[in-house]
């Protein structure tokens, strides 16, 4: 196993354990305190500890090889493992909402409210001490799924402090009914993440454009461009989980031999693939070069040179994802 495959199953272990803890303490503080607003954290928590489970298992199979079934591997899983936490996010969002129409009808009387109180702070400090070392491992291993459960845990914690203040807030007032309008608002916020890790599971597997990533890429050819890279054109970059998949069409010298050509577009895959910390699987069309080229042609000794230099072209997201060379007008 992979020392970034290992990271994944430990951070993944441990939310999943923490989720089960913080469900049963937060079960506990709606039993003293008999809030509504409590219960829908507590509910909130069965959320967690379903997705926190099936992440878990997501994370297992995109570790598995590739195979003849699937040949580009078993990555995208986890935007699927996403999209579910998702769906279970906006399901339990509208229990609560029911829960808090039902409690303006059958307000209940707030008891024993000091522990209560302690009871949801502990989970907050946890859930969000746990959420942040999710997100930071799981952009040091590109995995979806961690981030998404660390967001997931965040809002959780950012749930259970505006419990606190409209738990303190009743206390100093006195208005038992507000209880049912905090368990609205929390679940105007459960909603609300729930349709966004949605949205970013459907991009995923889409193969939505991800031009922070294109943007990544053209930031490294850009820096790194060397005179024989003629053009680059036609480029898709595609998220598998944790993997990434680049295909593009690089100009080249037509008169080169074949194995220039193969020496070349080797350096090319060779500097992405050091540059880009995760497993990336590169395919590159060849193009020979036109006439038109030599405008921004860099091969100062090129032998067939038809026109001279005119200007560098610099690589942008607008022009790097058509199908077609470019021109010394779209130079910078």
């Amino acid at each position: 196993m992979q020392p970034s495959q290992r990271t994944k199953y430990k951070w993944m272990t441990i939310s999943l354990v923490l989720s089960v803890a913080l469900m049963l303490l937060k079960f506990a503080a709606w039993w003293l305190t008999s809030s509504t607003a409590v219960l829908t954290d507590a509910l909130e928590s069965i959320i967690n500890v379903i997705a926190s489970g099936f992440a878990l298992y997501s994370i297992y199979l995109s570790g598995l090889p590739r195979d003849r079934n699937h040949p580009y591997g078993h990555g995208k899983i986890e935007f699927f493992s996403s999209g579910f936490e998702g769906a279970l996010i906006l399901s339990a969002g509208g229990f609560i909402i029911f829960q808090a129409i039902e409690s303006f009808s059958n307000p209940q009387p707030i008891t024993y409210l000091g522990w209560g109180v302690a009871l949801i702070g502990l989970t907050a400090v946890a859930n969000a001490l746990v959420g942040w070392l999710l997100i930071r491992n799981g952009r040091s291993t590109n995995s979806i799924t961690l981030m998404a459960d660390g967001r997931h845990l965040l809002i959780d914690s950012l749930s259970s402090v505006m419990v606190l203040a409209g738990l303190g807030f009743i206390e100093l007032t006195g208005l038992a009914w507000l209880d049912g309008v905090l368990s609205l608002i929390l679940s105007a916020v459960i909603i609300w993440n729930g349709f966004g890790l949605i949205r970013h599971s459907v991009a995923g597997l889409m193969d939505e454009t991800d031009l922070s990533l294109l943007q990544r890429i053209l930031t490294i050819l850009n820096q790194h461009k060397r005179r024989n890279w003629i053009d680059v054109h036609n480029m898709r970059a595609q998220r598998y989980g944790a993997d990434l998949h680049i295909d593009c069409h690089l100009t080249l010298p037509y008169y080169w031999t074949l194995a220039q050509v193969h020496q070349e577009v080797h350096e090319y895959e060779g500097l992405l693939k050091q540059e880009i910390a995760t497993e990336v699987e590169i395919f590159v069309h060849a193009d020979p070069c036109l006439p038109e080229c030599c405008s921004y042609c860099r091969i100062t000794d090129c032998p067939v040179r038809a026109h001279t230099f005119s200007g560098d072209i610099v690589w942008t997201i607008a022009n790097i994802s058509t199908n077609q060379k470019h021109f010394v007008t779209e130079s910078a």
